[in-house]
């Protein structure tokens, strides 16, 4: 839409902003942490969940270098993205090349497998071997989903390059990974191996959760678009298949405006700190169900695409 291209600049002084006021309290509560973890596990557990809030939002920040968006100068871009690559345990080429293909086939049900949530559509799975059933059912059971995959994905999966990987999408997983190394190296010398695991490992474990949820919704909800190839259209897919997340304004300030997705997904290229008022200076967005935080919790029941009916359904429905 050429009435978003005015959203499309970057601010430098809000992005500074945004970076310093996610950036010094999520150092300060590492400090804290690293006291309190001296007296009791308990009195660090509040502080890292505050944390993961913040590495959340520090995952935006890094999601948005990856768009060319954060700053005005690409170099600038890509800095930052590596440096909150490392704190995100997410190396900055590689994921930006896996998210590119994400943006380009959302809602393609023939393009599938490239940074989305595994989805069969009903056939499929009625098709399936007894043995692949049941590592569906576990893959999409909401334990496995949002606390057993975050964990492999950001501890496992992301030091690994993927096969199709270029040769600097490769030595992006490398040297994060011993940029990670480093960190911890140092991490352990200050704290202690113990300390520093623990805190690193809870914040880790909760911020993930939190993202894939954040992640999880936006694109598996009531009323989601999916088409196959010859049918698909991005502008469809972008506004009918990505969620309008409405949230409340601290959890929408924690999750940088995420919730926006349909925005997001129609024009990568408009920071995050633009969204909102791109949403609310846009009268066709207005029409744009939201979901809430009470609604969201029916995305849970979802596990399969029917079709047919274009819906997803849970597994009840199969009957």
């Amino acid at each position: 839409m050429e009435s978003m291209k005015r959203y499309r600049e970057p601010s430098n002084a809000r992005a500074l902003w945004q970076l310093l006021t996610t950036l010094v309290p999520y150092g300060l509560i590492w400090v804290l942490m690293s006291i309190t973890i001296s007296f009791s596990y308990w009195l660090t557990l509040p502080l890292a969940v505050l944390a993961a809030g913040l590495l959340v939002r520090l995952f935006i920040i890094f999601h948005d270098c990856g768009h060319a968006s954060f700053f005005r100068s690409r170099r600038g871009n890509e800095v930052l993205g590596f440096i909150t690559g490392v704190l995100t345990f997410t190396p900055y080429f590689h994921w930006r090349w896996q998210h590119g293909i994400h943006h380009a086939t959302a809602g393609d049900l023939d393009r599938r497998g490239c940074g989305d949530v595994w989805t069969l559509t009903v056939r499929e799975y009625l098709e399936c071997s007894r043995w692949r059933r049941l590592v569906y059912r576990l893959a999409r059971n909401p334990v496995v989903l949002f606390l057993v995959a975050p964990i492999f994905y950001f501890a496992l999966a992301q030091r690994l390059p993927a096969a199709a990987a270029s040769h600097r999408e490769r030595r992006s997983v490398w040297i994060t990974n011993a940029a990670i190394v480093a960190l911890g190296l140092i991490g352990a010398q200050l704290l202690g191996w113990r300390a520093y695991l623990l805190i690193q490992s809870t914040v880790l474990v909760l911020a993930g959760a939190a993202g894939t949820w954040l992640f999880y919704v936006q694109h598996q909800f009531d009323g989601v678009y999916w088409q196959r190839s010859a049918s698909w259209n991005y502008v469809a897919a972008a506004l009918r298949g990505s969620s309008y997340y409405r949230l409340p304004a601290i959890l929408r300030w924690f999750s940088g405006n995420i919730g926006f997705h349909h925005i997001h997904h129609l024009n990568p290229r408009i920071p995050n700190y633009h969204l909102r008022k791109c949403h609310d200076e846009g009268p066709a967005f207005r029409q744009v169900k939201p979901l809430t935080l009470l609604s969201s919790l029916k995305c849970l029941s979802f596990r399969l695409w029917d079709e047919q009916h274009e819906q997803l359904v849970g597994y009840p429905q199969l009957h």
